[in-house]
């Protein structure tokens, strides 16, 4: 096993993907969504305290009037200096300006987290890629439908675009 990269926080961004109320509700493997919240919040709480960006990303039903009940971010989730973003596609980059606000920042680096593994997240990832982001993959701050959804994603497509690790190995150099 290689060595876990230390990543700059001035120029790393913590991405979480649509963790609302009713996302994290759906039956998930190969974690429940409650599994994923938990993993998403130490990792948010980690990034926050080393001053590194945390995104948190939602999506929201275009042409509707008024959006599914559980369409906001789980409660507590948001805090002062997040950045909200909230997308009309699968993937976060589409239509949103996320890429100016993170080159704004200087960010070079996005970590991953979120639901649905397959969809949501790796939508947001592969688009980060061909914008030229390094990525790292919180592979237990995620879950999908199926456990094989997750599994590919996370064994065949992520490794192809950058590091797939567990959440405690995601490291922030101390300022």
């Amino acid at each position: 096993m290689t060595a876990a990269p230390v990543l700059d926080p001035q120029r790393t961004a913590l991405v979480l993907v649509d963790l609302m109320d009713r996302v994290v509700a759906l039956p998930l493997e190969p974690r429940k969504g409650s599994e994923v919240l938990a993993c998403a919040e130490e990792l948010a709480t980690a990034f926050r305290r080393a001053g590194a960006l945390v995104v948190l990303v939602r999506v929201e039903r275009p042409a509707v009037a008024e959006q599914p009940p559980g369409s906001g971010l789980v409660a507590g989730l948001l805090r002062d200096g997040d950045l909200e973003v909230v997308k009309r596609t699968l993937g976060a980059f589409q239509g949103t300006g996320l890429d100016g606000r993170l080159r704004d920042r200087g960010i070079t680096t996005l970590v991953f987290g979120g639901i649905a593994t397959n969809l949501g997240v790796e939508s947001t990832a592969r688009a980060a890629a061909d914008l030229g982001y390094d990525l790292v993959f919180a592979e237990d701050a995620m879950a999908a439908l199926t456990a094989a959804e997750h599994e590919a994603s996370v064994r065949l497509d992520f490794p192809r675009l950058g590091t797939v690790m567990t959440a405690s190995r995601v490291r922030l150099a101390a300022d």
